[in-house]
């Protein structure tokens, strides 16, 4: 397939007048680059825009911190500039205050995604949305690729008084949505359109997978490496909802998962009688070097997806929990810590949208028949969701 044009480059050719010589506040990270590789910063600097702030989301403007490790307040960010952390310790600092975004013509997002509702950065863009429609600043999301593709969806959007920062609105974990797509749906909802302006790809078609693009991958977040674990990630991601090792620590993480005390041969006996399509899985173990189990030996499995357009990742990662929890016995555990600023819904029910996936499991029931909850609203998902298509 050809080539994509990014909406960064759509700006940079064909659009600069949404920011030149103008006050412009960015929220970026370091997948914010163009098909050169050079970062969405000096491009609008290259075309004239007076860039004034900064905002960081989750892992920050560099990329340097790990999953819901936050950041406070001020800094200073790259050539001096002023640079405002996005990700603290509590829920209102999620959203950048208005006095920071008062003196901008502009707010300018190039965030990429992975297609999952996990992912807080569309989030992020989304809180922006908000306090930039309340003050009558401009928002220009710069469009990027969904790395997964857009046409291919998996579950249910949340039930309500499921939403946190994993998904604010209501939304199936694998979407099938780009950025632009994500924010244009929740502006439409939210009634917060005329703040936004979606400058989008060409070039990209809802058939291809980031491979297709002919764009270089730069991971998104720490523990994001390849474009084969945004693949697993919106079923793998359901691991952070337990006491078990979505492989954070390792060099795949979401692409391996386990726990100690595990048999590998065993689990793998038991993973693969679920009889998945497109994914192949071979026991391994591995001493992950932080946050869950580190230094300590894990007994699981690493995951091989054969073939893309058959494989489920939500199935894939509710089968890895109903293997783990059949294994482990009582010792199989829920995170009961906060998730993502809720303290009093599990993050296992977060991250599912309901308790439904969780009750089952402990219930004994298989992955093919926990997947029967979610098609209907799958099916409701790919009806709703035309709405806000910006391709094909």
């Amino acid at each position: 397939m050809g080539k994509v044009r990014l909406g960064l480059e759509v700006l940079c050719e064909e659009r600069g007048s949404l920011v030149q010589g103008r006050r412009i506040g960015l929220l970026a990270h370091p997948a914010s680059v163009d098909s050169r590789l050079v970062h969405v910063l000096p491009r609008l600097l290259d075309i004239g825009a007076r860039v004034e702030l900064l905002l960081g989301p989750e892992h920050g403007f560099g990329g340097e911190t790990q999953d819901m490790e936050p950041v406070e307040g001020w800094s200073k960010g790259p050539l001096g500039l002023p640079l405002l952390s996005l990700y603290g310790a509590t829920y209102e600092t999620l959203s950048p205050p208005k006095e920071a975004v008062d003196g901008l013509d502009a707010l300018v997002v190039d965030l990429m995604d992975v297609g999952s509702r996990y992912y807080t950065f569309v989030w992020t863009a989304v809180l922006a949305l908000r306090v930039c429609h309340r003050g009558g600043v401009p928002l220009v999301l710069l469009d990027r690729p969904n790395p997964i593709g857009g046409e291919l969806v998996e579950g249910a959007p949340q039930e309500p008084g499921f939403e946190s920062f994993v998904g604010l609105h209501r939304v199936a974990n694998r979407h099938g949505l780009t950025p632009g797509e994500v924010v244009q749906l929740a502006a439409q909802v939210e009634g917060t359109g005329d703040a936004l302006t979606v400058v989008p790809m060409d070039g990209w078609r809802r058939a291809m997978r980031f491979g297709d693009t002919g764009l270089p991958w730069v991971m998104p977040s720490p523990n994001m490496p390849t474009a084969d674990t945004a693949l697993v990630y919106p079923g793998m991601c359901l691991l952070e909802g337990t006491a078990a090792s979505e492989g954070r620590g390792t060099t795949r993480p979401f692409e391996m998962f386990g726990a100690p005390g595990v048999n590998p041969l065993r689990l793998a006996q038991r993973f693969d009688g679920y009889g998945l399509e497109g994914v192949r899985t071979r026991p391994t173990s591995y001493k992950p070097t932080f946050q869950k189990h580190a230094g300590v030996a894990v007994g699981g499995l690493a995951l091989h997806v054969t073939d893309p357009r058959a494989f489920r990742p939500l199935l894939c990662g509710v089968a890895a929990l109903c293997a783990l929890w059949a294994e482990l016995g009582p010792s199989f555990a829920w995170r009961h810590a906060p998730y993502e600023f809720v303290e009093d819904i599990p993050a296992i029910d977060l991250l599912c949208g309901s308790d439904t996936v969780r009750k089952q499991i402990e219930q004994g029931a298989l992955p093919r028949d926990i997947e029967v909850t979610w098609l209907e609203g799958q099916r409701q998902w790919e009806e709703f969701r035309r709405s806000c298509l910006i391709y094909g």
